[in-house]
């Protein structure tokens, strides 16, 4: 290669523009060219969006949202509305959402079955049976003398009949507005055909069952089982029991069961009915309120995201179940060691008749609600894997 082609060459590269510089021409001038440029922000693309279909997401239009005007919004749902829709499409998906399992179905049937045979029982024993005739004239005869004197005021109170039948009535018409509130009308359905149930029960028994002529006592001698007033009680108590969401269903079994003791004894005391009346009419009236709790359904029920295991509901129907077992068989064994002494009709038996039949009404009434409170829970609140996982979402409110 000559000189004159290097010279050349070397005024082309010397020409030609930096590798930093920009393309804009600014060799010309004498400042340095940078050495970098700063980087251009960059926009990421975006989908064009439908004006119209914008509109009908947002619920209104491009001319409302134009005018400042909303929309109509279509997305509005009512918190009961939504509940249904939520119960029947879980239903679809879990029919124990919308019925009890066929276990629990099947066990209130046995335990109705067993409370009624306990009830005939009771009768059988109580009063067609010369040691029965004579455990309970000597319990009504005395009972009145025997109670202690810091239940002399309430028993004087709770005795009256309008007393119980306001009490009875008050507890009905909690149970009835709570049920109205919660909107179980299935639910609802249960509780009025129980309560007419036990209305009738009350009034056909009565008559219906003989009492045999089988001893001279100081007592009636007209059948006077079941109690009416002991059922009319123990009815409304259960029934607000079986109302009440399920944080309150352990508190309303502990009220149910004073309330049933309360009348129960207080009957006694004023001499309007023998033990196994009182006894007879709250067996009855739990076997009745199994039946109602065997053909538990959809409404009936407690919502599947709000079903919950309770420790309480398991505590208290544990305890009152046992307490009440306790009691019957501490009855039965008072009872076995004074019945010579009752064919003998002889004075030394009155303070163990008297407690042997308070253990009886108090263990029947623990038993019977502590039984109607497992069952009521096990029937409500069937634990299934869509219930476990709680409150479905609801949509966002606009």
């Amino acid at each position: 290669m000559s000189s004159s082609e290097e010279t050349q060459m070397a005024q082309q590269k010397d020409e030609s523009p930096k590798s930093g510089a920009p393309a804009s021409g600014d060799s010309t001038s004498g400042a340095p060219a940078p050495l970098w440029q700063p980087i251009e922000e960059r926009h990421d693309a975006r989908t064009e969006v439908d004006p119209s279909a914008d509109a009908s997401v947002s619920g209104g239009s491009a001319s409302d949202r134009s005018t400042g005007q909303p929309g109509p919004d279509r997305s509005v749902f009512t918190d009961e509305s939504l509940g249904d829709d939520l119960d029947e499409g879980l239903a679809q998906v879990d029919p124990l959402a919308n019925r009890p399992r066929v276990s629990s179905i099947v066990l209130c049937a046995v335990f109705a079955v067993l409370f009624a045979a306990l009830a005939a029982l009771a009768y059988w024993l109580g009063i067609r049976t010369v040691t029965g005739q004579s455990y309970e004239d000597e319990v009504i005869t005395t009972y009145a003398g025997i109670v202690p004197d810091f239940l002399a005021v309430p028993q004087a109170i709770v005795g009256k009949s309008a007393v119980v039948i306001a009490a009875a009535t008050l507890l009905g018409l909690i149970a009835l507005l709570v049920v109205l509130v919660r909107r179980r009308w299935w639910l609802l359905g249960q509780l009025i055909a129980f309560a007419a149930v036990c209305f009738i029960a009350a009034k056909v028994l009565k008559p219906l069952l003989p009492r045999p002529f089988l001893i001279n006592v100081e007592s009636s001698t007209v059948n006077s089982a079941p109690s009416g007033h002991t059922m009319l009680a123990a009815a409304a108590g259960l029934a607000l029991l079986c109302a009440v969401p399920h944080a309150w269903r352990a508190a309303c079994a502990v009220i149910s069961t004073l309330v049933a003791v309360s009348v129960g004894c207080s009957v006694i005391v004023d001499q309007w009915h023998r033990p196994v009346d009182v006894i007879m009419a709250m067996l009855i009236t739990g076997a009745l309120m199994m039946v109602a709790l065997a053909f538990t359904r959809g409404s009936g029920m407690d919502r599947p995201g709000q079903r919950v295991s309770s420790p309480s509901i398991q505590i208290v129907a544990a305890a009152l179940i046992t307490g009440g077992l306790c009691c019957w068989a501490y009855a039965a064994y008072i009872i076995w060691q004074i019945q010579i002494g009752l064919q003998l009709s002889a004075s030394w038996t009155a303070s163990g008749a008297a407690s042997s039949a308070t253990a009886l009404v108090v263990g029947t009434a623990c038993v019977v609600n502590g039984m109607v409170l497992m069952m009521r829970q096990i029937t409500a609140a069937p634990l299934t894997r869509l219930g476990l996982l709680g409150a479905p979402p609801a949509p966002p409110r606009r």
